[in-house]
């Protein structure tokens, strides 16, 4: 029975290798060419905008592409360092439009607005593992 469950075991866990192939250098090529592909054409739908609308619009859009680049790399090495450039590129990003949602104030509610955006970003990064 125990001889049974192991070759089961070692069975399924075969079966599940060749499930999860990895990435080959041409799907990770063509993936890389999509993202930017994609944040090309987010970019331009930014150009319709104006003043600081343009500049938030732009800065998801460069946000966006940061974390699908990073993402690919995990999925294409995964590993630890990886798994922590993907968290880091999220919080970069949103860093990033909330600071630049701050523009649209003025004063000290701007003042306000950055301080809070500066301590999300702290906070979340804080709590990447190292």
């Amino acid at each position: 029975m125990k001889k049974q469950l192991l070759v089961l075991g070692l069975l399924s866990g075969f079966l599940a290798m060749q499930g999860a192939q990895a990435m080959t250098r041409e799907e990770h090529s063509a993936a890389k060419d999509k993202i930017e592909a994609d944040y090309k054409v987010d970019k331009a739908r930014c150009d319709s905008l104006k003043d600081n609308a343009k500049d938030i619009c732009e800065k998801e859009a460069k946000g966006k592409e940061d974390v699908a680049k990073a993402e690919l790399e995990q999925s294409y090495k995964p590993s630890d360092s990886n798994a922590r450039k993907v968290e880091e590129a999220k919080a970069d990003a949103a860093y990033a439009v909330a600071k630049e949602k701050c523009d649209d104030q003025a004063g000290d509610a701007k003042k306000a607005c950055q301080k809070d955006a500066k301590n999300q970003h702290d906070m979340a990064r804080k709590s990447i593992k190292r």
